[in-house]
């Protein structure tokens, strides 16, 4: 049975810190820049160099964050940053860009690449063109399910990491463009606005269906009771999620894990109790699910009440009288904790005053009755939470700094007229010094427990001696400053062993490219047949669609297949793909918006691919699409293929979480705090939500361009007129 790696989020020097101590294999981190979570604290480049070397002196791999999207002017910058890593011996690079991981992958042979979860592999044909690519490990999509996990187990040799703790995204990662179309806040590049946090209501012929307001509010994963299939089908690292979570919640989720695994690994037995799951939900849950990953049903995967930490139920209010709620309690309370309210408007303050039987007290324990000054009213039965546990922080945070000791053991060869020689070894590594020849003692011969005690001063070392040997002469002399200075070497020489080097590689970036040549198509993209009809005066060169009935209505007609998927059918036709696993799977294909293509380096990758057209990224203006096409033909001396979507009701998520299905309803759609509506379609069983507005984004580049219809209502005057306009026949 194979041990997995248990790789713990580290958003702060502290959070770090934290997780090392906990017990975990790795850390993932990221720098100031081109990290999926820049509002996390995060690493200067001063402190990645300190992080990356206090990870490897406790036998700790790190991993740096290089997971946003790339734009054109950016690529330089990314570069030289990445080499820096390298340089400074990080473990491995996480990335979602495919351009900056293919030229990186070329640069900079030693370099371990991890495929970002945010580039949306979530199929075995995926996992294939990554081990093709010869890429390290891939970080699977969350809503990949444990039967498909084995399935890609059993069927691939590159490294699988599973997210497995923490918060979820309803859209598949990498693939939601809500926060930028809402706000301008792009996940992509690692500003995500929570958009999906928000209240909404869903409505279907114009009728409200929901009851609460958070529909699409993921419950949090948790996986400490199944930690066994996971090992089991041959995981090789157990991801937790946590950059933006304080260093103690990231101690105690990372110490249960590590709990959970070693146990299983020892006994076979979990041995994660229901007090463990209280601790966890004290410090942060929006309630539990098991996920995608173990198949939970829809209505276990959202927590449509609210959005954020729910704490721990603690009593609830049996009276309220001039501003005092009085409370019978089912469990502890103190001074100093966090509390709320349930109630209409929901009431949270830190607690800094409690009276039992109108007397002052700082803590009181299960089935006491407390008065607690609330000025906004609250009712009788309200319940009442504990958001922050103040003692469960203390304790924590006791055990946060580093305390952590490496065992070593010693061997000390004290013979008299030879030289001293003294060994360290912590089970891996070895280091030797010699010392001076030993004499004989003429008036007090040092001990063996005076050696031992002299090599055993680690204290302020990472360092402890569990055994040391020790073969030696009787009536010998060593000098104790000596010995004293012969165990600072000692510690010296295993330090440096332990802050091993990635031997630094740099190479020539180099692609072989087909001639192509730029074409200026317009095309069409349309859901039905009533689309089709509507606009069949217009001339379109060719016309995508993802229902396969309408394939022999035009000759024109190409098909599209979606960018989730998980089974492959075999064509021999031309097709518009979505996802990496097509990419694999077949050899005529242009690629779709969803590759996220924003630089010229992904648009050569996916040509020598054998590519035939890349559609670009809704993120880009018509500046850096300009740029983008400059530079790839000054780089490269050739032409690229590329489209544009210039007309369409953008996706905003695209989700296996399916309203539709949950509610039993069609036509529907969700409607926001500002009253915009934003149109729900499933197609095989996934979820699409679609932006509130149908956008027109004129350009003028001699480029493929695409104009997109997939809701009949979008045909208006607005649309015919931009159709004419962009009609060049």
């Amino acid at each position: 049975m194979k041990k997995p790696e248990l790789l713990a989020p580290a958003g702060s020097m502290e959070s770090l810190i934290a997780a090392i101590n906990a017990g975990c294999d790795a850390v993932y981190i990221s720098g100031k820049k081109y990290g999926a979570r820049a509002f996390a604290e995060n690493f200067t480049e001063e402190q990645i160099i300190e992080a990356i070397k206090l990870c490897h002196l406790y036998g700790v791999k790190i991993y740096v964050t290089v997971n946003t999207l790339i734009f054109e002017n950016e690529v330089e910058d990314f570069l030289n940053y990445v080499d820096f890593l390298h340089f400074n011996n990080v473990d491995a690079i996480i990335i979602q860009d495919i351009g900056m991981m293919d030229i990186l992958r070329k640069k900079y042979p030693n370099l371990e690449i991890h495929a970002s979860t945010q580039m949306h592999i979530h199929n075995l044909e995926s996992v294939k063109l990554m081990e093709k690519l010869k890429i390290k490990r891939v970080v699977l999509a969350r809503e990949t399910s444990i039967e498909q996990v084995e399935q890609i187990r059993k069927n691939t040799n590159i490294e699988l990491e599973i997210f497995a703790h923490g918060a979820l995204c309803i859209s598949y990662s990498g693939q939601c463009l809500m926060s930028y179309l809402i706000g301008g806040r792009s996940g992509n590049r690692g500003v995500c606005a929570g958009s999906c946090r928000l209240p909404y209501s869903i409505y279907s012929n114009n009728k409200k269906i929901n009851e609460n307001d958070y529909i699409l509010s993921m419950k949090d994963l948790n996986t400490l009771y199944y930690i066994d299939k996971l090992i089991n089908i041959g995981v090789d690292s157990i991801k937790l999620e946590g950059r933006m979570k304080r260093p103690e919640y990231v101690y105690l989720v990372v110490s249960l894990y590590r709990k959970a695994i070693d146990s299983y690994i020892t006994t076979g037995n979990i041995n994660i109790t229901d007090d463990d799951i209280k601790e966890l939900k004290k410090i942060f849950n929006r309630e539990f699910t098991k996920g995608f990953l173990f198949n939970e049903k829809n209505e276990n995967i959202v927590n449509d009440k609210k959005p954020n930490h729910q704490g721990i139920i603690i009593g609830k209010v049996i009276g309220y009288n001039n501003e005092y709620a009085t409370i019978k309690l089912i469990d502890s309370l103190n001074i100093n904790d966090g509390i709320r309210f349930i109630s209409k408007n929901d009431v949270g303050f830190t607690l800094t005053s409690m009276f039992k039987n109108k007397k002052r007290i700082n803590e009181a324990k299960k089935d006491d009755i407390v008065s607690i000054k609330v000025k906004e009213k609250v009712k009788k039965d309200d319940i009442v939470v504990k958001t922050t546990d103040y003692k469960q922080l203390n304790e924590i945070k006791q055990k946060i700094k580093i305390n952590k000791k490496i065992k070593i053991k010693c061997m000390v060869i004290a013979k008299e007229g030879m030289p001293l020689e003294i060994q360290y070894s912590d089970y891996k590594n070895n280091v030797k010094v010699i010392g001076n020849i030993v004499e004989k003692s003429i008036n007090s011969p040092i001990t063996k427990e005076k050696i031992k005690q002299q090599l055993g001063k680690l204290g302020d070392t990472i360092y402890y001696i569990d055994n040391i040997d020790i073969i030696s002469d009787n009536n010998i002399f060593i000098n104790i400053k000596e010995l004293n200075e012969l165990r600072r070497n000692l510690v010296n020489l295993l330090n440096n062993k332990r802050l091993y080097e990635i031997k630094y590689v740099k190479k020539e970036y180099k692609i072989e490219l087909p001639n192509l040549k730029q074409k200026e198509e317009l095309n069409l993209e349309i859901s039905n047949i009533n689309i089709l009809n509507k606009l069949k005066q217009y001339k379109f060169d060719k016309i995508y669609t993802k229902n396969k009935q309408l394939l022999n209505l035009d000759d024109r007609m190409l098909l599209k297949l979606p960018r989730v998927k998980y089974d492959y059918e075999d064509y021999d036709n031309l097709l518009l793909i979505g996802e990496m696993g097509s990419l694999n799977k077949y050899k005529n294909v242009e690629t779709d918006f969803s590759f996220n293509v924003t630089n010229s380096y992904s648009v050569a990758f996916l040509h020598s691919m054998g590519v035939k057209k890349v559609t670009l990224s809704y993120e880009l203006n018509e500046d850096t699409i300009k740029q983008i096409y400059e530079n790839y033909i000054n780089r490269y001396n050739k032409e690229p293929n590329i489209e544009v979507i210039i007309a369409s009701r953008k996706e905003a998520m695209v989700s296996k979480y399916n309203l539709n299905n949950k509610y039993n309803i069609k036509d529907s759609y969700l409607v926001d705090r500002l009253n915009k509506k934003y149109p729900i379609l499933d197609f095989e069983n996934i979820m699409y939500i679609y932006n509130n507005k149908y956008d027109f984004n004129k350009i003028n580049l001699k480029i493929n361009k695409r104009i997109i219809v997939d809701f009949e209502d979008d045909i208006n005057n607005n649309l015919l007129e931009f159709i004419k306009a962009n009609n060049r026949y």
